[in-house]
């Protein structure tokens, strides 16, 4: 069956990008494949895994199943544009210094999830953390030193902004 390809204007990482689409490619599809983004991962393909989660309007998203035409108008904020001119926010110096990746499949989901956190929360309670990262699945950590380091960029006063 084949689809009419609609037009689309979005902001992603605060860089505006127009786009021809079919009505059925995910956004993860567009921000791998057509924007060179590859630090969204895809892995499930069925919202249960976070490996694909990305900002829409500072909303954690799953981009393996938001459509790319939902986007249209709306800013993205991926994994890649956290850090500024190669400046690493404190959450993800926060994942560095408490180990908390291994293989770092599920990373890039599990900041952009923690990011949304800490800005609509700057001072999440372990059990708070827990909660917003309960959609993120991680094979190699326990978890442990995931939540360690969130809650220590909250302890910095840290929002997912780079410093």
């Amino acid at each position: 069956m084949a689809f009419e390809s609609v037009d689309l204007q979005l902001s992603v990482n605060q860089r505006h990008h127009r786009l021809r689409v079919e009505p059925r490619e995910t956004l993860a599809d567009v921000l791998r494949d057509r924007l060179g983004l590859t630090g969204t991962k895809v892995s499930c393909d069925a919202q249960v895994c976070g490996a694909c989660t990305v900002l829409v309007d500072d909303r954690a998203v799953s981009a393996c199943t938001f459509l790319a035409v939902d986007a249209d108008e709306r800013e993205v904020r991926t994994v890649e544009g956290l850090a500024v001119d190669g400046a690493l926010t404190p959450l993800q110096q926060a994942f560095i210094d408490h180990a908390a990746f291994q293989c770092g499949f599920c990373t890039p989901g599990m900041l952009m999830a923690a990011t949304a956190l800490l800005e609509e929360n700057p001072r999440p309670t372990r059990e708070e953390v827990v909660h917003a990262l309960d959609g993120n699945l991680c094979r190699c950590t326990g978890y442990a030193p995931i939540v360690a380091a969130v809650l220590a960029a909250a302890e910095s006063g840290a929002t997912g902004d780079a410093a």
